[in-house]
């Protein structure tokens, strides 16, 4: 079950793929996205709504209830939603997915999130949302990713904690900041459920949800964070009942261990401590059975192993295994746990006879030394077999979803941090691209190349297996793309070389153009600014955001329609050193600074002109560019870190286009037609690394379509009769020609109106 509120207006496209121009009314986007993780507090949540909508009104804000509730929480959220002046979103999930906890709960709504920002908090009303006003202002100061509401700076008292409470949340305190000096170094409150983070600066797939206690796990695997405080004291409960539990305070360590030692060794290391309590127990036994009841040590042996299986069961269950999504029932799981304890028990006893009654060595010790001996074949055993993940025997693929603008929906077995901020919790309908990663077959391939008629296919495989880069694509109503293991590790290649090209012409199909050119807007008039690939768009972008007053749509590519609209498509950028020195006050931390030293020399122009010179001498250059991509990521940051403050449109009118290009220093007006030729021709330019050329044809050709003819007619009638400038410079310096050439329009103070709307529909706000 999975009820949501959406603030989103999407408009029929006409016939060509335009959308109507009369259509100007559409929601915010919001700037702030709050989520609120929530296990039966249906009696708080109509008084949480009402204190959020008072907090920023001039800040847009989604809420976003995670509802892991067995009460009415979810239907309650969603009334109140229907009712909100502000966009309320409310994902209920259901049993078999909670467990990983409040976490889980928190990291499923950060990957919902819309919002530049977001602010995690408790929805018992012990978390004040006034604050969030503050916590915002400290945020937007420039220097920093994440904001605490601590309980413990400057001193605060916690009226909303008991003494034992607060005793224990200082010793759990202490404990984190002991096993993580370093990262926890500026931190007074690790533990707080309370904060405000920058949705880019995290990498929510390397987070591993388990608990209450998420900004610990978010604290120690981001360390790059820059982090800041501010003081707040701990409500009381408004109603419900609190959620701390000895489990709780358990799952607790277990984070702490996974956190310090990894996932893997802390299960053993769980499983050791389960043993050991065993071990004891079966020891008990034997010394009760033999000495006290007189049997013979090898049927109390028996008895012993038994019991303490039984106990080792109950505690595995419980403790070990309890967040696993397992394959095999309970009393399966238990039968199996008592045969592989009784096999391991024909081993022993053997060994237990040579060395009791051949050996003259003591029972007991005997029977430690064979338990111990086993612990090493046991764990495997439990760990895959008794307690095996249901994920390891049918492994069900984890998709991304992305939507972008309501033209084309994209499922990705694999992250595409490009496309991250069409990112969506689920798509509506089948999408127009799926990406998948499988081995690439040939027979296989060659059965679907016979089957034609029934879809077109196309293979690019550079003959290395696995290791090496491959692609099958098949077009029908829909495209599947299938993808070799090597491109889930890079998938900025995969996005760039293969995604990216195959969006361009499904974008033509549609109506859209997906150009190559960056774009700003000044007021609600955007212009285009087009060059060769490394010219400097970039830089020109970056210089003029930092300096003039103007809105961002993209650096690299932008959606255009016949009708002359301008549609963001923003990527995060590439940049370099140089880029870096054309901006002021670049959020980057120094560790990213340092990395930029060698990303710079290996994501640049010569490189690129390097990977061209491999393909054409035959070198699997897709594999190489893959691989390398791999060890060293290209410098993508999104346009925030870089200009922070920076004001983005949704949607503008183009206006005109500027061409830049290195050498000389003339301004040159151009025609339609030469402004039409050079457009297309950097289009062109920008798609030119493999496996393009092979799969280009197949992209743009077929059932009697050729959609480059299309893509032009759109692109010449968007360009029609505007203003076209060509800008040459040795100093590179076209941004300040911009606003000459843009007329000096510096981005007016826009009317903003309100408008009335029917109750359970969100406000929509119209531009002037």
């Amino acid at each position: 079950m999975q009820l949501q509120t959406e603030g989103r207006v999407l408009t029929r496209p006409t016939e060509n793929g335009s959308r109507p121009r009369e259509t100007r009314r559409k929601s915010v986007r919001p700037r702030l996205s709050v989520v609120l993780p929530t296990r039966n507090e249906a009696e708080n949540i109509e008084l949480l709504v009402a204190r959020l909508q008072a907090v920023a009104p001039q800040v847009p804000t989604e809420i976003i209830f995670v509802d892991d509730s067995d009460d009415s929480t979810a239907e309650v959220a969603q009334s109140v939603a229907d009712r909100s002046s502000r966009c309320v979103r409310v994902i209920h999930r259901a049993p078999d997915q909670r467990g990983d906890g409040l976490s889980g709960a928190v990291v499923q709504g950060m990957l919902a999130a819309r919002g530049e920002w977001v602010c995690v908090m408790d929805a018992d009303l012990q978390h004040p949302p006034e604050l969030i006003e503050q916590l915002l202002e400290r945020a937007e100061s420039g220097d920093v990713d994440i904001v605490l509401a601590s309980r413990y700076r400057d001193d605060r008292l916690s009226k909303g904690f008991g003494r034992l409470r607060a005793l224990l949340s200082r010793g759990t305190t202490a404990a984190a900041r002991t096993l993580f000096p370093s990262r926890l170094r500026n931190v007074s409150d690790p533990m707080s459920g309370f904060f405000l983070v920058r949705r880019s600066a995290l990498d929510l797939e390397a987070l591993r949800p388990r608990g209450f206690k998420i900004l610990l796990e978010i604290l120690v695997r981001t360390p790059a964070l820059r982090s800041a405080e501010v003081p707040f004291e701990f409500g009381e409960r408004h109603a419900g009942e609190s959620k701390a539990s000895l489990r709780e305070g358990l799952r607790y360590v277990g984070q702490l261990s996974n956190l310090r030692v990894g996932g893997s060794a802390t299960r053993f290391a769980q499983f050791g401590l389960v043993g050991a309590s065993g071990l004891v127990l079966n020891m008990v036994l034997l010394y009760a059975l033999t000495s006290l009841a007189g049997i013979f040590y090898l049927a109390s042996a028996v008895v012993a192993t038994q019991g303490s299986t039984l106990w080792n069961f109950a505690l595995t269950e419980t403790w070990v295994f309890r967040d696993r999504e397992l394959k095999l029932g309970r009393k399966t799981r238990l039968a199996s746990f008592m045969l592989v304890n009784n096999a391991a028990l024909v081993v022993r006893a053997p060994l237990l006879v040579l060395l009791t009654s051949g050996l003259g060595v003591d029972y007991l010790l005997s029977n430690l030394i064979t338990l111990v001996a086993l612990v090493a074949v046991r764990y495997p055993l439990a760990d895959s077999w008794t307690w095996g993940n249901k994920d390891a025997v049918a492994r069900e693929p984890r998709w991304h979803s992305y939507d972008i603008h309501g033209i084309i929906k994209v499922a990705s077995q694999v992250a595409l941090p490009e496309l991250e901020r069409f990112r969506c919790e689920s798509l509506s309908g089948k999408p127009t691209i799926r990406i998948r990663i499988g081995k690439l077959n040939k027979a296989q391939s060659e059965l679907v190349s016979a089957l034609a008629f029934m879809t077109r296919h196309i293979r690019y495989d550079e003959g290395l297996g696995r290791f090496g880069f491959g692609v099958e694509i098949s077009t029908g109503k829909s495209t599947e793309v299938v993808a070799s293991p090597l491109l889930r590790r890079s998938p900025h290649v995969l996005y760039t070389n293969v995604v990216e090209p195959i969006l361009r012409w499904a974008f033509v199909k549609k109506g859209y153009a997906l150009v190559h050119a960056a774009s700003v807007a000044f007021g609600d008039r955007a212009f285009l600014v087009t060059a060769k690939t490394d010219t400097g768009k970039t830089t020109t972008i970056l210089r003029t955001l930092d300096r003039h007053r103007c809105s961002f749509l993209s650096d690299d590519l932008v959606l255009i329609t016949p009708d002359g609209r301008v549609l963001p498509y923003p990527k995060p950028l590439t940049i370099s050193r140089h880029t870096l020195r054309a901006v002021k006050t670049p959020l980057l931390t120094w560790q990213e600074r340092l990395a930029l030293v060698f990303q710079s020399r290996l994501h640049s122009r010569s490189g690129r002109q390097f990977g061209l010179l491999l393909a054409r001498m035959r070198i699997p250059a897709a594999t190489v560019n893959a691989i390398v991509q791999f060890l060293i990521p290209p410098p993508k940051y999104h346009v925030e870190r870089l200009v922070p403050g920076v004001e983005t449109a949704e949607e503008a009118r183009l206006a005109g286009m500027i061409v830049i290009e290195r050498g000389g220093s003339e301004e040159v007006s151009l025609s339609d037609s030469e402004a039409l030729d050079i457009l297309m021709s950097n289009c062109e330019d920008s798609y030119g690394f493999p496996p393009y050329s092979s799969i280009e044809h197949f992209l743009h050709s077929g059932n009697g379509r050729d959609l480059r003819a299309e893509e032009r007619e759109i692109v010449q009638r968007a360009l029609r009769g505007l203003p076209s400038t060509l800008l040459k410079s040795e100093t590179m310096n076209w941004w300040q020609s911009l606003p000459a050439i843009v007329g000096s329009e510096l981005r007016p103070e826009l009317s903003v109106r309100v408008s009335p709307v029917p109750s359970g529909a969100m406000p929509m706000v119209t531009v002037d």
